[in-house]
């Protein structure tokens, strides 16, 4: 039994599917790769235009460890794992969308679209593809980081700022997180692991009151998920109540490199207003497709594919 469903539907859909080469596949206006923020989104105007689609979803979300997802009008506060479900039943009544829980393996352009082969090497074919197969963020090597990773330190302030405003915060990044930063809290520590800063980064952090520690960081501390100190190589402690951080990222697929979509210097997928990658086709959203991340945003992004995607669709069929 191939683990997909009509969303509109409670029981399992079967459908046929091709494991031979040179056999027929089961055909698609789009696959979706991805079913977070970005991939339900652009399922949710898809369906609404009547489109056969299939989202292929293996349910690994990047901000799963996060207690609470906030600034998403109408859901804020909801845990990262309730607007998926929430998505994912708002789908149900387009009985022309299916989701999927096997992922997709690679891709492959031809005249008439895309094949897609999947983890069970199982083969479909789609018009376009939509991939919302977000990044991954890199956590430094210190001891405790990823324990408390979403918990109480954190990328963004925009998510997670309110919640510790007017609290002892540490920053592990540049002048540009610590501007950001000084309008939740005034008591602000910017750490470099080591590194040392410029004369001129030192004295706009003075100005701004910002302190500074240069030295290695060995580990955090904390409880519950709950940061208490930052321990550095020379013994020193220092109490904070969160850390906030620009880890490096990269992509979480290889899709997108494997079909040939240009990137921006920032390591995103370039994209169009419309979400249209540099291949033909190809539709990117969420984050992606920009260093700046947010689900309000990925939203966005997911439903302007959608749009682009079907005026596409439906330029080509008119014409």
């Amino acid at each position: 039994m191939h683990p997909c469903r009509v969303a509109g539907a409670r029981k399992k859909f079967q459908p046929i599917l091709s494991k031979s080469p040179g056999t027929a596949v089961k055909n698609y206006d789009v696959v979706i790769v991805g079913g977070g923020s970005a991939g339900l989104s652009a399922a949710l105007l898809l369906g609404r235009s009547r489109r056969r689609v299939l989202v292929s979803d293996t349910g690994k979300t990047r901000n799963a460890v996060a207690h609470e997802s906030h600034g998403f009008f109408t859901r804020d506060g909801a845990t990262p794992a309730e607007l998926v479900r929430i998505g994912r039943e708002q789908l149900r009544p387009y009985e022309t969308v299916e989701l999927c829980s096997v992922g997709v393996k690679s891709a492959k352009a031809h005249s008439k679209g895309f094949e897609i082969t999947l983890d069970d090497e199982t083969r479909i074919a789609c018009r376009k593809l939509l991939l919302a197969t977000g990044v991954v963020d890199e956590m430094p090597e210190i001891e405790g980081f990823k324990e408390l990773w979403g918990k109480s330190i954190f990328h963004c302030p925009y998510c997670h700022g309110w919640e510790v405003r007017d609290q002892p915060l540490a920053l592990f990044g540049g002048i540009e997180l610590a501007e950001l930063l000084k309008g939740w809290s005034d008591d602000l520590v910017l750490c470099t692991d080591g590194a040392t800063l410029s004369e001129d980064e030192s004295r706009l952090l003075s100005k701004n009151n910002i302190a500074i520690r240069e030295e290695r960081i060995v580990r955090v501390e904390g409880k519950n998920g709950q940061l208490e100190n930052i321990v550095f190589a020379n013994g020193e402690t220092l109490a904070r109540k969160a850390i906030f951080i620009r880890p490096k990222q990269h992509q979480h697929s290889v899709l997108a490199k494997q079909l040939g979509c240009e990137f921006t210097d920032f390591g995103t997928v370039k994209v169009d207003d419309f979400g249209q990658t540099s291949v033909p086709g190809v539709y990117a959203g969420g984050d992606m497709i920009h260093p700046l991340q947010h689900i309000s945003f990925a939203v966005s992004r997911g439903s302007l594919a959608a749009v682009g995607m079907d005026r596409a669709l439906r330029r080509e069929d008119f014409r």
